[in-house]
C-alpha cells in the first residue's frame, strides 16, 4: 500500500516514519510539511539518517491523490477537520491522529474543545481507533480517528471492569501522568527545560478534553451511565503515561476474580499485557518498561480499607498513544498480523 504522512515534522509524524519505513507491506511515498518543505526528512528526524532520502513536500491534493492509497494526518487539533473530507472525496483512506473526528456527538466539540464541528456527518462514519474495542468496524473504514494518548491508557485500564458491572460507575477517578513529548514538538514555556525539569505539574486538574473520549467509549460497554473524574499531570520524563485509576466495588471480589475479568476481556490481544508480579522492582505497570513499544501494561491492587480497586495502566504516549496505535489500525485495514512493524520490546535500562 502506498502511504503518505500529512504533517510529518512532529513527534507523531517522526515515529510514523520510523515504523513505516521498515513495514514490509507499505511504501512511504510522500511526507508533507509546510514549515520544512524541500528539506530532507532526516534533517528534522535525525534518527532516520541513512534510512530514507525522502524530502518534505508542500501539501498538494493532486500529488497526494496520485501517489497515495492511504494517508496518516498528523496535524494539530482543529487542522484536520477541513482537510480530511477533501482526502476522502478523492478516494483516499485516512487514519487521523488528531482529535477532530474522535467524538460522536458534535456538541461535545463545543463543550470540550471550544469550537463547532463543521463536518458532523463524518463523526458518525469515523471509527474510533482503539483496535481492542473496534477491530471489526475499522476493517472497511474510510476514516479512522486514533485515540488521545491519555484517553487510550485510561480506557484500556477501565474497559474490562466497567463491562463486568462490578463497580460504581458514577465514582471513577483517573489520574494520568505524562512525559513532555505529549506536549508536541513546538516549544512552550511549559515545556521549556528549566520549567519542566524536576517538577510534577498539575496542568489540567479538571475539565481535560480526554474525559469526553473516555466516557464515550466506556458508555458503549454498559447500559448504565459512566462518569469519570479525570486529572492530568506533567512529569519529569520525555515519554510515557501512567494512568492510576480508582474504582469502588459493588460486590466482593478476590484477586482471582479480577484476573479472570481482565484475562477474559483481553484474551488474544497482542499489545495488552497484564502485570502484577510478586517480586522484583517492576511489580506493577511502569511507563519506563513500555517505552519504545506498542504495549499497554495493565495491573491492579486491592484496598480493602475502602473497598477500592486501584488500576494502573502504562503506555508510551507516542507509540500506543499515537503512532503505534495508528499502525496497528493500518495493519487491521490491510488484513495482516497486527504486530507487523510493531514487535519492538523496548529497552532496559532506559
Amino acid at each position: 500500500m502506498r502511504v503518505g504522512i500529512i504533517g510529518g515534522s512532529g513527534y507523531v509524524g517522526g515515529e510514523l516514519l520510523r515504523l513505516l519505513l521498515f513495514h514490509p507491506h507499505v511504501e512511504v511515498t510522500m511526507v508533507t510539511s509546510r514549515k520544512y518543505a524541500g528539506e530532507f526528512v532526516f534533517g528534522v528526524h535525525p534518527n532516520l539518517r541513512g534510512a530514507t532520502r525522502l524530502k518534505f513536500l508542500p501539501l498538494n491534493l493532486s500529488d497526494i491523490a496520485k501517489n497515495c492509497d492511504l494517508v496518516f494526518t498528523a496535524m494539530p487539533h482543529g487542522s484536520s477537520v477541513n482537510l480530511v473530507p477533501k482526502l476522502l472525496e478523492i478516494g483516499l483512506r485516512v487514519i487521523d491522529m488528531s482529535a477532530d473526528f474522535r467524538l460522536k456527538n458534535p456538541d461535545d466539540y463545543v463543550k470540550w474543545y471550544g469550537w463547532k464541528h463543521v463536518h458532523p456527518e463524518l463523526l458518525k462514519e469515523a471509527v474510533y481507533g482503539s483496535t481492542e474495542l473496534h477491530r471489526q468496524e475499522m476493517k472497511n473504514a474510510r476514516l479512522i480517528a486514533c485515540p488521545g494518548c491519555m484517553a487510550v491508557a485510561t480506557i484500556l485500564g477501565l474497559a474490562p471492569i466497567v463491562k463486568a458491572g462490578v463497580i460504581e460507575k458514577d465514582r471513577i477517578v483517573a489520574d494520568a501522568k505524562i512525559g513532555s513529548s505529549g506536549a508536541g514538538s513546538a516549544p512552550t514555556i511549559g515545556s521549556h527545560h528549566p520549567e519542566r525539569f524536576g517538577g510534577v505539574r498539575p496542568y489540567k486538574s479538571v475539565g481535560h478534553r480526554h474525559t469526553a473520549e473516555i466516557e464515550q467509549e466506556l458508555n458503549l460497554l454498559t447500559n448504565e451511565p459512566v462518569t469519570v473524574s479525570f486529572s492530568a499531570h506533567a512529569v519529569n520524563m520525555v515519554r510515557g503515561i501512567l494512568s492510576t485509576i480508582h474504582v469502588f466495588l459493588t460486590k466482593s471480589l478476590t484477586d482471582k476474580d479480577v484476573w479472570k475479568i481482565y484475562r477474559s476481556f483481553y484474551q488474544g490481544e497482542p499489545f495488552v499485557r497484564l502485570v502484577r508480579y510478586k517480586k522484583g522492582l517492576y511489580r506493577l505497570p511502569d511507563p519506563k518498561v513500555v517505552m519504545g513499544t506498542n504495549f499497554c501494561d495493565v495491573g491492579f491492587e486491592f484496598d480493602p480499607h475502602t473497598n477500592r480497586l486501584v488500576i494502573l495502566s502504562a503506555i508510551d504516549n507516542i507509540l500506543k498513544g499515537a503512532s503505534g496505535q495508528g499502525i496497528q489500525c493500518l495493519n487491521v485495514v490491510l488484513g495482516i498480523d497486527e504486530k507487523t512493524a510493531l514487535e519492538s520490546m523496548g529497552f532496559h535500562p532506559m
